[in-house]
């Protein structure tokens, strides 16, 4: 027999071998019949990162819920696999909750998820005009009535995060000796339609907030120059401005990461691989969170509008994860 032919006949075979396999890995999925429960948290960047890796788990054949799940207490539910996997963790506003999970050994972390994110206190560009020395942070000593409300005055008051969200500046603007009230606020929609009003009519407002999010295309807000984070200031009271306390900085700056029951892997081994691999950016995210939140578009549908002309971002990642690897 002619060599070439038979080389030719063994490479057939070898080709249809693989395929058959890969076919066979595919059509064991889903691997349970079970729904995956992502949870939903409270903002809207985080329903898109999270329908996006639906969107794209239901393509490969699961079943899948969005729960709603309180950011801090959802860390009990994955525990013991009431909630699958929470897609957008912020490595700076987790607290004990996540430590004490994680270190159940039944909460894994899934690894970053690559968006770039940011925190700062943000106020509207006109109140340098009202508080002069801005945007350093000692001028609020002097402003804090300026920015007061009948519930904190004398003091001032600055908005802060949903309690669920961890009560971090509480213990910063103790530490920084600024005579200001931490008051938190009751969700994202309500932190935006605060920050709205008073931008509408000029109004003095100082708020905790974050990057991205689109209201920073829409309105001029300055971020307060905090003394920065670092473990020194943390430990050492002489790192930082104040040489009696520690503690008299901002937080360090975030990092994105994902988050799953420990069980997911042997149950959904190919949704977990896809879980593992999966990354959204903040470029992506932005434009989405403008339309549903500054254009009023529904979720579901900016989202497979975003999936379907977007194949190439995640199309990889999910062969990737059927194929094995």
């Amino acid at each position: 027999m002619d060599r070439r032919f038979f080389t030719r006949i063994l490479g057939a075979a070898a080709l249809t071998a693989a395929l058959m396999a890969g076919a066979s890995a595919q059509a064991a999925v889903p691997e349970s019949k079970d729904t995956i429960k992502l949870a939903i948290n409270e903002w809207t960047g985080q329903h898109i990162t999270t329908y996006v890796a639906g969107e794209v788990l239901k393509k490969m054949g699961y079943n899948v819920e969005y729960t709603v799940a309180g950011y801090l207490p959802q860390f009990e539910a994955i525990q013991d696999g009431t909630v699958t996997a929470s897609l957008e963790i912020w490595s700076n506003n987790v607290g004990d909750a996540y430590k004490a999970a994680s270190a159940t050994g039944k909460v894994e972390d899934l690894g970053k998820l690559g968006l770039v994110a940011g925190e700062g206190w943000y106020y509207p560009a006109y109140v340098e005009e009202k508080c002069p020395g801005l945007p350093d942070w000692k001028a609020f000593a002097k402003c804090a009535e300026l920015f007061s409300t009948p519930e904190t005055f004398p003091q001032g008051r600055l908005l802060d995060y949903p309690l669920d969200w961890g009560a971090r500046n509480v213990e910063i603007l103790k530490a920084l000796k600024l005579p200001f009230v931490s008051v938190p606020g009751g969700s994202e929609g309500a932190l935006v339609a605060e920050m709205k009003a008073a931008y509408a009519k000029k109004e003095p407002l100082v708020m905790m907030f974050w990057t991205p999010h689109w209201i920073f295309a829409e309105m001029d807000l300055h971020k307060v120059d905090l003394p920065p984070y670092s473990e020194a200031c943390m430990n050492d009271p002489k790192a930082g401005p104040f040489p009696d306390v520690t503690g008299d900085c901002f937080v360090d700056t975030p990092i994105t990461f994902k988050v799953a029951w420990a069980g997911m892997k042997d149950k959904w081994p190919a949704a977990y691989r896809f879980l593992k691999s999966f990354t959204f950016s903040a470029d992506d995210q932005i434009p989405l969170i403008h339309k549903i939140d500054a254009e009023g578009k529904d979720l579901e549908a900016v989202v497979k509008e975003w999936v379907d002309q977007n194949e190439a971002k995640w199309k990889p990642q999910m062969d990737a994860a059927l194929a094995g690897s």
